[in-house]
């Protein structure tokens, strides 16, 4: 069976186009497992036409983990001009659609082994510490009292959230509302006591 012939795209169209099937594909394979044969000819273009938009397999792993982060980190900033409490409650909003609606992609990529590939480590640390200065920021924005800890606790509670996010049982009634305030919660609890912190009696 002949191949089916591709649209025609221009040249920063089809290279979308590539990253966006790259990015679909992630959600049932690791990046490793990212075949540029099987992206082409969902493109309905050749192997060899592939590399003419992109340098290297590496550097099309990269424009696919690159996109994905952007959306990501795009998808948890919230309007500058927000007030602290709807400031915070919009990015826990963000940061909660985004991973339960890519949730496997946040698994295989963001999170899991593919975070850690020699191709892309930088890419996936950069968004990492870009959310974790959104969570300073909105320490701040809270008033909370400031500390040379707050990068580790800011960075932990990243941690905490994810888990949260990707475990939480979404099936049940108000599910998200519910997962939202413990996120907040969790957010005041442990943001915010970083100047009183409280040890076990005894």
């Amino acid at each position: 069976m002949s191949q089916k012939r591709a649209a025609r795209l221009s040249p920063d169209e089809r290279r979308a186009q590539l990253v966006a099937i790259g990015v679909d594909m992630l959600a049932d394979r690791s990046l490793d497992e990212l075949s540029t044969d099987d992206v082409a000819r969902r493109a309905g273009i050749s192997r060899g036409l592939l590399f003419h938009y992109f340098d290297s397999k590496r550097d099309f792993y990269r424009s696919v983990v690159q996109q994905e982060c952007d959306d990501f980190a795009a998808a948890t900033e919230p309007d500058s001009s927000l007030e602290p409490v709807p400031w915070l409650r919009s990015f826990i909003a963000g940061f909660v659609a985004y991973v339960t609606e890519h949730r496997r992609v946040y698994l295989a990529l963001v999170r899991g082994a593919g975070g850690s590939h020699p191709a892309v480590e930088d890419i996936v640390e950069f968004t990492r510490n870009t959310l974790a200065r959104r969570v300073e920021e909105g320490q701040r924005r809270l008033g909370m009292p400031d500390s040379p800890r707050l990068l580790v606790a800011a960075r932990a509670w990243m941690a905490f959230a994810e888990e949260a996010v990707t475990s939480w049982p979404l099936a049940e009634p108000e599910a998200l509302d519910e997962l939202g305030a413990f996120l907040e919660s969790s957010f005041v609890s442990l943001l915010g006591a970083l100047d009183r912190p409280v040890a076990l009696p005894g």
